[in-house]
Order: structure tokens, then C-alpha cells, then sequence
């Protein structure tokens, strides 16, 4: 937290379909034959390394939208990590269809992970995000040697890549750990994200031109995403969305770094606003005069960004829903 640009990545930072029939296929290998039959456990996540049970884990503890993607999937976490807090009197974003009162916190913001706490749960598994790895998200790096001996530690990558990864990556996790694919939830989940990237490229073609801008702010600074950076974004893109391409401002390369006085650079026709709880909220960037000029927000042509929603089906289904109906209603407009 010393140099702007770790404190930037800290508060800020993110941020063909494989069928459900398809993945069953391509998970069967010794690793889930071996977690089906109640042997030993074995899952080589985005590292390269490979965690290793003698029985399938049970005790999971997990980065809060890592613990919500696997809830879709009917698996469940008995601590969490990260923000869990309500944001503007909703459940927290993160959180999914979690119910964050029946889990133990080991702490809710950067830094505050409690080895102690985690200790006590006598944890069988860890899974975290990286953006992008090797580092587990929110798992501090001066106590990864002590995590790391309590349990295994599992990565998932969500930097640098489309969404279909991640989404494929925890379909594999979840049914390692005993997921039940075939699961009428889980089908109708993956029914409706198909749906709903349908929709998505429809939306994008009809409304072909429209320039859309997603953007985190705090106090001194807009950050402007770098859409490949950012793997739902670098999807939206496949998909059709014609975004508007922030420049790297740092090695970690997810955001260009724009002062308030320049935060009209770029023209967008539709801005994506991050909906984390330590992001300006709607009404922070309305005390932002320079904020208030911007074409698309005179117009209202705004729409929440889910930087960091949970990797599943069920999870991203309204996300696309929800910008589809964005693109399709939303207008060119003058700069």
C-alpha cells in the first residue's frame, strides 16, 4: 500500500461457448474419476500447481465471489474473504446468492485476512481469483507460506483472457468437488447465459457504432478499463461491444489513470460504472462537475459494470441481460 499505483490495484483492480454436455466430457479424466468414487483428490488449477486431498475437500474456505460461483454449482464454503458488506442498502454485489450470515469472515478488505481465523476453521481447501497470477486475490503475501501449509490453495485466472475461461474453469472445479452438473439449477443457469449472450450480440449488432466506456472512480482519479485486460470485457468484445480502449497506466495493465479535469478524453455514447463497494457510487461521481458533462450521463446512458462478479453461469446470465438492454436502448450521441 505504499506506491499509488499497488493502492490503485488494490481499491480497483478486476477486473465458442463450452456446453455444460461438453464439459462433462472433457472432465472426465483420473482426477474426477478418483473424486467420484470417494478416493483421493486431485485439481491442477491456473498456476500449474496441483492441490492434492486424500478425500474430496469439504471444509472450503474462499474469496467471496469464488464462494458465490460455487454456490450456484451446490457447493458450499464454510468461510469467506473480501467484501461482503451491503452496497446502498442491496446485498453486496460480490456476494451473489450467498447468505453471508451463515459464514465465517476472515476479514472484508484488503489485508484484513486472519490466518488465525482461518486456522481455527481447520480448513480442507482454498480457492481464490488472480488477477492476474500467481497471486490469489485478497490472500496476503506475507502470510502465503503459513496459509499455504494449513490447506491446499487453488487459483483461478481471470486476467488477460475471455470470460468463457474462468466460467469453464469453475464448471471443472465445482464438479471436482462434487457438483452435480446435470442438475436442473445448473442446466437452466447455463440455458439462460446462452440466452442471454444471444441477446448480447443482437444488441450489439442493431446498435453497431455505439461507443461504450467502462470506468471505476474514486476521489482523485477515473480509471478508464482496458477491455482485454478485463476478461468480461475482452467477451463483451467478441461479442460485438465496441468499447472504448483505455491506455495502460501501469504494469498491471487493467486501467488508464485520468485526473478528474480530463476525465472527458474519451467520448462514450454508454458508460459502465463499476459497482463495488470501494468505487464511487453514482452519487460520489455526481459531486464530479467534469462527471456531469459527459454526453452519456446527461443522457442517463448509463449502466452498472460487475467487475468483479462471481464466475458462473447463473452469475453472468443477468449481467448480459442486464447490458443487452442497455446497448439496445442507448443512442449515439454528439461528443
Amino acid at each position: 500500500m505504499n506506491t499509488p499505483a499497488l493502492s490503485r490495484r488494490r481499491l480497483l483492480t478486476a477486473t465458442g461457448a463450452l456446453g455444460i454436455g461438453a464439459l462433462l466430457t472433457a472432465c472426465g479424466n483420473d482426477e474426477k474419476k478418483s473424486a467420484s468414487e470417494g478416493g483421493s483428490w486431485t485439481f491442477t488449477d491456473d498456476r500449474g500447481k496441483t492441490a492434492r486431498a486424500s478425500t474430496r475437500p469439504k471444509n472450503i474456505v474462499a474469496f467471496v465471489s469464488t464462494a458465490a460461483a460455487l454456490h450456484d454449482y451446490g457447493v458450499t464454503c464454510t468461510g469467506v474473504f473480501g467484501p461482503t458488506d451491503p452496497v446502498n442498502g442491496k446485498p453486496n454485489p460480490q456476494a451473489g446468492d450467498l447468505d453471508i450470515s451463515k459464514l465465517t469472515s476472515l476479514g472484508k478488505a484488503w489485508g484484513e485476512f486472519s490466518v488465525e481465523k482461518y486456522a481455527a476453521l481447520d480448513p480442507d481447501l482454498l480457492i481464490s481469483n488472480m488477477f492476474p497470477p500467481p497471486a490469489l486475490w485478497y490472500v496476503p503475501e506475507e502470510s502465503v507460506k503459513k496459509i499455504e501449509k494449513l490447506a491446499p490453495t487453488v487459483g483461478i485466472d481471470g486476467a488477460h483472457k475471455s470470460l468463457l475461461e474462468p466460467l469453464k474453469r469453475y464448471t471443472e472445479l465445482a464438479e471436482s468437488l462434487g457438483a452435480d452438473l446435470k442438475a436442473a439449477k445448473v442446466t437452466e443457469a447455463k440455458a439462460r447465459f446462452d440466452r442471454a449472450e444471444a441477446a448480447l450480440r443482437e444488441a450489439a449488432e442493431r446498435n453497431g457504432g455505439l461507443k461504450v466506456l467502462a470506468m471505476a472512480g474514486d476521489p482523485e482519479n477515473m480509471y478508464v478499463a482496458v477491455p482485454d485486460s478485463n476478461c468480461d470485457l475482452n467477451y463483451f468484445k467478441d461479442l460485438g461491444i465496441e468499447f472504448v480502449e483505455g491506455k495502460k497506466s501501469d504494469d498491471w495493465g487493467f486501467w488508464e489513470f485520468l485526473s478528474w479535469e480530463n476525465a472527458d478524453k474519451y467520448h462514450a455514447d454508454l458508460i459502465m460504472i463499476d459497482n463495488r463497494s470501494n468505487a464511487l457510487s453514482a452519487k460520489g461521481l455526481a459531486k464530479k462537475p467534469t462527471w456531469n458533462r459527459l454526453p452519456a450521463v446527461k443522457a442517463g446512458q448509463t449502466v452498472p459494470w460487475s467487475v468483479e462478479e462471481r464466475y458462473s453461469y447463473a452469475g453472468f446470465a443477468p449481467v448480459l441481460e442486464q447490458l443487452a438492454a442497455a446497448v439496445a436502448r442507448s443512442k449515439k450521441l454528439k461528443p
